[in-house]
């Protein structure tokens, strides 16, 4: 082989090198480009999405946050006997006559739709026979809607009618295990809070006696210690905040406060405007079975004072306004 053709050898040789690392060359850039381009994009995606949860967020307020109470085209009617019957012959001879006694219907709740969020606390007001009381029972289930649907997520404890379901001739413990299981607890829960139970409603050596023979303190004391006894996720409250004794109503409030406080939904019923305003965030406005009005508390407050200027003495009987 020629000096020549052996120059053109290491040439060709130098000249695949050359291309060869400047072909390596150009993949590492490409490579390091790709990867550059990886980490860029990353952070932006996640500032898009943080851009559309926010824009979302705008649009429909509290759709980050997880629902206790939604209520949805609620209905409820109760039909009355116009004439009441008070005696058994009454009835035998309305039958025998075909008688019948007119009805009528009484729209307790009209087409009433609202969702509470995990952790608010809301009041509901409204005069006298506005429907209040009657919404709570259909939330926890005592009053079956006609239309319209209720749902709840999580435990309830209803703080409505105190000593619901108990057994006039049972002894307070007995009536502890039965009251506990109305309010869907197991035994074995009941028995494990019994002790915790009887020293928070201060019966003592009572509570082995038939409650025939409580007054209506002591049955009351009785139903809230029951009651309270689990932290539950939704507190139902209907006008219970002061019962038995100066010194029980204390114990009573700071356990609600102490309910409240830890992150416990709340719907309270309230004839207190002043109580409203002091323990909720929210409020509810019912009138006549509709809701007039739902939003932040001292706005609808004001809005049903303004309005109660107007109303009559056996609307207003035992509210206290201010």
């Amino acid at each position: 082989m020629s000096l020549d053709n052996n120059s053109k050898i290491k040439e060709n040789n130098s000249s695949y090198e050359i291309n060869n690392n400047v072909t390596s060359q150009q993949q590492i850039d490409g490579t390091k480009t790709q990867f550059k381009t990886r980490t860029i994009e990353k952070p932006k995606i996640q500032k898009e999405k943080q851009n559309i949860d926010s824009i979302i967020s705008n649009i429909v307020p509290d759709s980050d946050r997880k629902i206790s109470i939604e209520v949805t085209n609620l209905d409820l009617t109760f039909k009355v006997e116009a004439e009441k019957v008070d005696t058994l012959k009454e009835t035998f001879i309305r039958t025998l006559r075909r008688d019948k006694s007119k009805i009528t219907k009484i729209h307790a709740l009209n087409n009433i739709s609202f969702k509470i969020y995990k952790g608010e606390k809301v009041g509901i007001i409204g005069y006298n026979g506005a429907g209040k009381s009657t919404l709570l029972n259909v939330i926890t289930g005592i009053y079956p809607p006609d239309k319209g649907e209720v749902k709840t997520y999580g435990s309830i404890s209803p703080l409505l009618s105190l000593g619901a379901g108990f057994d006039h001739n049972y002894s307070g413990r007995q009536n502890i295990l039965l009251n506990g299981a109305v309010l869907g607890y197991s035994k074995k829960f009941v028995e494990s809070k019994m002790d915790e139970i009887i020293e928070f409603s201060e019966l003592g050596e009572y509570i082995d006696i038939p409650i025939k023979n409580y007054s209506s303190g002591m049955l009351a004391k009785l139903g809230f210690s029951i009651a309270t006894a689990v932290n539950p996720d939704i507190l139902i409250v209907d006008e219970i905040l002061g019962v038995g004794d100066v010194n029980f109503k204390k114990k009573s409030r700071d356990k609600i406060k102490y309910l409240m406080d830890s992150g416990t939904t709340v719907l309270f019923v309230s004839h207190s405007i002043p109580q409203v305003r002091d323990i909720c965030d929210k409020a509810i406005w019912i009138d006549h079975g509709n809701m007039v009005e739902m939003g932040e508390v001292n706005e609808v407050c004001d809005h049903y004072l303004k309005d109660a200027e107007k109303a009559s003495n056996e609307q207003l009987a035992k509210i206290q306004l201010r």
